[in-house]
C-alpha cells in the first residue's frame, strides 16, 4: 500500500491527484488498485500517511520531545559577559575553586543579592552554578572563598587603580555605614547611623571612586569611627598603597579637616577639594569676605582670606537652594513655635511650675527640631515665655544658598567652575552608596561575625558595584539613564538637567528605537526570562541545550555588551 502522486496539467492550471492505492497480483500479472482519493487531505496529513505506510512511526507533536528542566540564563549570562570583558576572574587571581566561587559570589549579588545560605539555593535554580562548577559548593566553601578574596584584596585594589586612576588626577572619597544583625560582630559599634536605626550596632566603610565614580576600593572600619579617621586611611591607601602622590582628593565639609589637611601637605603633589562648615562660612561673611553683591551677575565667585593662605576659596550661591532652606527653616520655626505655645499654656494654668521640668520640656523641643540658636527662652518659677531671635534668623537667612567650597588645587590646572564641580562629583559616590546598600546590591544588614568575613562581605558588594557601573553604562540605552550626560556643566553651581534625550525617554517610556524602557534591576528581571532549556527526545536518549527565543530586548542587551548571547557561560 503507498500514495501515489500524479501531475498533470491544462492549459494554465496544475493538477496534482493523490491516491492510496495498493497492488494486486492476479496470475502472473500485478495490477494496481485504487482505495481511496485523497486529494482533499492537507499537505500534512497526506506527508503524514505517506511516512506511515513507509514504515515510520510517527509521534503528535507533543510526544516528540519533553522538557526536563527550564532555568533562569539571560541574567546570568549577561552580567558574565560584562565580567568577562573586565577580565574579572584574572583580577581576583590565579584559578583554584576558592576564586569560582568568588566570581559566583559576585556575579550573583548582582543578579539577585541575598544572604550566603539563599545564594546557594539560588544558584543551583539558574545556569550559574553548573557552569561555573560551584553546583557543590555549600555555605564552607563560600566562607573559605570569602577567606582566600579577602587576602587579595590590596592587590585587587591596586590593580583597579592602575585601570582607573592617574597621577594628577581626582579621586573622590567618602564614608557610609550600615547596621549588623546580631551582638558579636568584631567590627561593630555604637556610632552615627546614616542608615537612622537608632541604638543599632554598625560599621562604617569608606569607598574610594575614580572621578566618574567608578568604585576603586573599600575599606572597613569600626562602627564608632570618626570621617576624619576613615580620610586618614584613605590617603594612605592611594599615596602607599597605589603609589599615586600626585593626586587630588575630594571630600566633603566634614571629611577633610584641618589636620587632614596638614596630613595631604605632607604628600607631594597631593590636592584636595572641600567644602566649608557653616561656622567658617559666617566666620568669613563676618569679615565681609563674602557680601551679596558677588553674586549679583554670577553665581560664584573667589574670594580670599587671610585664614587661608594658599588655599582658593569659591564662593557660590544657588537660589534653588536658598528658597528651599528658607521653606524648611519657616517650618521648623513654626512647628517649634506651636511646641512650645503648648508649654506655655501648660505654665499658664498651672499644670507645670518647676523651672527645672519646664527647661527638660523646653530643651527637647528645640532640640527636636534643632531651632534653639533662634529663640530667646525666659525659664521662672512658674513662669515661662519665649520671643525669635531675629537678628540671629536674618543673620543665618543671609547665608541661605551659599555655600564655599576650599582647594588647593591652582587656576592653571582647574578653574573655578572645574574646582565646583569636582566638589558636587561626590553624588557620584553617594550614588554608589545607593547602589550598594538599597536599590541594586543590598549590603545591609550584615549578618557575619567575623571581622575578615564582614570585610569580604563589604569587598564582594563593591566589586558587585563595580559590575554594576559598568552595567548601566552599557545598557544606557534600554534604560532611564542619561546616555549622553555632559562632561562640564554650564553651570556648575545650578541644579542638574537631563539630556533632551533622557528626559524624552522619561517621558515617552520608550527608548529612540521605540522599545519599552526599562529601569536598570527591570532589565535584569527581564533578562532572566531568557530560559536554557534541557530537551529529551522521545524514544531515544538524546538530551541537548536549548535557549528560549530571546526577545527584541533581550537580543539589544546582548548586542549593547558586544557578545552573541552564549549557550553556556565558558
Amino acid at each position: 500500500m503507498h500514495v501515489a502522486t500524479t501531475t498533470r496539467r491544462y492549459k494554465d492550471t496544475t493538477y496534482r491527484t493523490h491516491l492510496l492505492r495498493r497492488s494486486v497480483r492476479e496470475g502472473p500479472k500485478v495490477r494496481k488498485e485504487t482505495l481511496a482519493n485523497l486529494s482533499h487531505l492537507p499537505d500534512a496529513a497526506i506527508e503524514a500517511i505517506r511516512r506511515v505506510l513507509a514504515g515510520e512511526s510517527l509521534v503528535t507533536a507533543e510526544e516528540a520531545f519533553t522538557i526536563r528542566r527550564s532555568r533562569p540564563h539571560g541574567h546570568v549570562a549577561a552580567v558574565w559577559s560584562q565580567a568577562k570583558t573586565l577580565d574579572l576572574a584574572a583580577l581576583l587571581g590565579a584559578a583554584c575553586p576558592e576564586r569560582d566561587v568568588a566570581v559566583a559570589l559576585i556575579i550573583a549579588r548582582v543578579c539577585r543579592p541575598g544572604s550566603k545560605l539563599a545564594t546557594t539555593r539560588w544558584w543551583t535554580d539558574t545556569t550559574l552554578a553548573e557552569d561555573l562548577g560551584v553546583a557543590e559548593a555549600g555555605t564552607d566553601a563560600m566562607y573559605a572563598a570569602m577567606d582566600w578574596l579577602v587576602e587579595r584584596q590590596d592587590s585587587i585594589e591596586a590593580q583597579l587603580a592602575k585601570r582607573h586612576l592617574s597621577a594628577g588626577g581626582l579621586v573622590l572619597f567618602d564614608l557610609s555605614g550600615s547596621y549588623v544583625e546580631g551582638r558579636h560582630n568584631e567590627l561593630a559599634a555604637i556610632g552615627y547611623c546614616r542608615d537612622g536605626k537608632r541604638g543599632k550596632a554598625q560599621i562604617t566603610y569608606g569607598l574610594i571612586t575614580d572621578v566618574e565614580g567608578r568604585p576603586i576600593a573599600v575599606e572597613v572600619f569600626p562602627g564608632n569611627t570618626g570621617d576624619p579617621t576613615s580620610f586618614s586611611a584613605a590617603i594612605t591607601k592611594v599615596g602607599d598603597r597605589f603609589g599615586l602622590a600626585e593626586v587630588v582628593m575630594v571630600g566633603d565639609r566634614g571629611m577633610i579637616t584641618q589636620t587632614r589637611i596638614d596630613d595631604l601637605r605632607g604628600l607631594p603633589g597631593a590636592g584636595w577639594i572641600t567644602a566649608l562648615r557653616a561656622p567658617a562660612i559666617q566666620k568669613l561673611a563676618a569679615q565681609q569676605a563674602i557680601q551679596l553683591s558677588l553674586f549679583d551677575q554670577t553665581d560664584l565667585a573667589e574670594i580670599t582670606s587671610p585664614d587661608y593662605p594658599d588655599e582658593r576659596l569659591i564662593a557660590c550661591r544657588n537660589p534653588a537652594l536658598a528658597a528651599e532652606r528658607a521653606r524648611k527653616r519657616s517650618e521648623l520655626l513654626a512647628a517649634t513655635d506651636a511646641e512650645l505655645d503648648k508649654i506655655v499654656a501648660a505654665v499658664t494654668a498651672g499644670r507645670l511650675k518647676d523651672p527645672g521640668k519646664i527647661g527638660v520640656r523646653v530643651g527637647k523641643i528645640v532640640n527636636r527640631y534643632k531651632m534653639a540658636k533662634h529663640y530667646q527662652l525666659t525659664i521662672d518659677n512658674g513662669a515661662f515665655s519665649y520671643t525669635r531671635d531675629s537678628a540671629a534668623i536674618d543673620t543665618e537667612a543671609a547665608l541661605d544658598g551659599i555655600y564655599v567650597v576650599q582647594t588647593s588645587v591652582t587656576a592653571d590646572r582647574l578653574d573655578a567652575g572645574e574646582v565646583v564641580e569636582a566638589y558636587k562629583r561626590l553624588r557620584l559616590v553617594e550614588a554608589q552608596f545607593r547602589s550598594l546598600k538599597t536599590i541594586d546590591l543590598h549590603l545591609r544588614p550584615i549578618h557575619h561575625r567575623l571581622a575578615g568575613r564582614v570585610r569580604a562581605h563589604v569587598l564582594i558588594c563593591m566589586l558587585a558595584a563595580y559590575l554594576t557601573w559598568h552595567l548601566r553604562r552599557t545598557w544606557a540605552p534600554l534604560c532611564f539613564t542619561d546616555e549622553d550626560p555632559p562632561d562640564r556643566r554650564d553651570d556648575p553651581v545650578g541644579k542638574a538637567h537631563r539630556s533632551p534625550q533622557a528626559a524624552a525617554k522619561a517621558s515617552t517610556r520608550t527608548t529612540t528605537a521605540g522599545e519599552p524602557t526599562h529601569s536598570y534591576q527591570s532589565l535584569l528581571d527581564h533578562l532572566a526570562t531568557l530560559t536554557r532549556n534541557d530537551v529529551v527526545f522521545a524514544d531515544t536518549n538524546l538530551v541537548i541545550d536549548k535557549l528560549a527565543e530571546p526577545t527584541p530586548t533581550q537580543r539589544r542587551a546582548f548586542d549593547l555588551l558586544d557578545t552573541p548571547i552564549p549557550t553556556k557561560l565558558m
